[in-house]
């Protein structure tokens, strides 16, 4: 008697400590863990939302599937026509301006070289013109020499032409800024102003560009120019109004050192 007392003693602390500790046994309880575990993913998956919800919580609206219209197809095939349009344009200006620049390189390829060979024809025209008709007449020699370098100056010419090269008329013209360059001015009543009365050096033109300015004399003092013709190889436009006048033609120069230092004068062409 006294032993089942004392067991039913110390089975009941233990209870107690049990209880205090807040452990039971799920069995004892009656209850199964796995519902739990259930009902959290069924919440989790309350929670998920599909794209369209997604999307229209974001604000943004689903995809319109509908077909294009008849006036938006026409509008797409508009643009896409003006687009090509505009692309073979400008494809089109491409291959122009390619090929005039091609013709350009080659129609100019000399500029330097003819510019630089200037010089040559320059001391030739003096030699021949420091040699007077008396000098060669009584020297038969020197007659021959001079001959032989009037034949090599004439034979350069030849070679200008043939690249395109030609001399810029410029005694007896009226003074033409584009193509004349005025060393000195020359008071004179009796000659109109603004005529060309003395050449300094010559002037030439390559193809259509101006190569280098005539270097020359200007009369003044004496009556306008009204119907002398302009310079050959002018432009069409320089009769007329649009001649520059004599006073502001060109600009006055006390000798031909001034040119050599400052260079002055029109520089029409640009190296290549």
């Amino acid at each position: 008697m006294n032993d089942t007392e004392n067991n039913s003693a110390d089975e009941e602390p233990h209870t107690e400590a049990a209880d205090a500790a807040g452990t039971t046994d799920p069995f004892e309880a009656g209850t199964d863990p796995q519902p739990e575990e259930s009902a959290g993913s069924e919440s989790a998956t309350d929670g998920e939302s599909t794209p369209d919800e997604a999307a229209e919580e974001d604000g943004e609206a689903p995809e319109d599937k509908r077909p294009p219209t008849y006036e938006e197809l026409e509008s797409d095939i508009a643009a896409l026509k003006d687009q090509l349009l505009r692309t073979m344009a400008e494809a089109e200006n491409v291959r122009r301006r390619t090929e005039r620049e091609k013709a350009d390189a080659s129609k100019y390829a000399v500029t330097n070289f003819a510019r630089a060979i200037l010089s040559v024809a320059d001391n030739l025209n003096r030699a021949l013109e420091s040699v007077s008709q008396e000098v060669r007449d009584t020297n038969e020699d020197l007659n021959n020499l001079y001959i032989g370098i009037e034949m090599t100056e004439n034979e350069l010419e030849n070679v200008y032409q043939q690249f395109g090269i030609k001399t810029i008329e410029a005694l007896g013209k009226k003074f033409d800024h584009n193509y004349h360059q005025a060393m000195f001015e020359v008071e004179d009543p009796e000659q109109p102003a603004g005529l060309v009365i003395q050449q300094v050096q010559k002037g030439y033109m390559l193809q259509d560009r101006l190569l280098r300015a005539a270097m020359v004399g200007v009369s003044k003092g004496g009556p306008k120019i009204e119907d002398t013709p302009p310079a050959e190889n002018s432009p069409a436009d320089s009769s007329g109004d649009n001649l520059v006048k004599t006073s502001t033609a060109y600009e006055k120069q006390s000798d031909a050192a001034d040119h050599e230092a400052g260079g002055t004068g029109p520089h029409v062409d640009k190296e290549l």
